[in-house]
């Protein structure tokens, strides 16, 4: 697994590094060498957060965690993603063997903190069922996830409900 480790209004030294490195591994049983890991560390406000993106065969994983201590957001985030990927192994497992998720993996783009007041991100859409925009949503821990629905050819939004249920805004003509 290729890792890139950035810091945003903090230094990352050699020590923490190195434990990043060792955390990560632990995963390079779920992926190939190909996948890329994204390792973002800040400060803000005395707290350390620690936001860690995988992608690997068109599949985001993504965790973020905010602790008083940089190395107990680091266990927290790694507990996450593990916990994430065994909860979906075998939807994960199913999708990856049929490929379901080419090209969502295309790297998105941020605009830099401070220069907008909105947030901006831009990512591949492609073609999917909703069961597959659902767990692609929940890997990623977001609320809401848009895609092209494959039956309809239209663009779709899936929800998380209160309750834990789901729900889908396809759009009127």
């Amino acid at each position: 697994m290729n890792i890139k480790i950035s810091a945003r209004q903090t230094t990352v030294r050699d020590p923490f590094r190195d434990r990043i490195e060792k955390k990560l591994a632990k995963f390079d049983r779920f992926f190939d060498n190909d996948a890329n890991a994204n390792v973002v560390v800040s400060t803000a406000g005395g707290r350390e957060t620690v936001e860690v993106t995988i992608l690997s065969n068109g599949m985001i994983y993504r965790a973020e965690k905010t602790t008083a201590d940089r190395a107990e957001s680091l266990d927290a985030v790694v507990d996450l993603l593990f916990k994430q990927i065994v909860k979906n192994k075998s939807k994960l497992v199913k999708r990856m063997k049929a490929g379901g998720f080419e090209d969502l993996s295309a790297p998105f783009e941020e605009e830099e903190e401070g220069t907008e007041p909105i947030k901006v991100k831009q990512f591949a859409i492609n073609a999917m069922d909703v069961e597959e925009a659902i767990l692609q949503m929940n890997l990623l821990d977001h609320t809401f996830f848009l895609f092209k629905n494959a039956q309809t050819g239209k663009m779709n939004v899936v929800y998380r409900r209160h309750g834990n249920s789901y729900g889908v805004i396809e759009p009127v003509e």
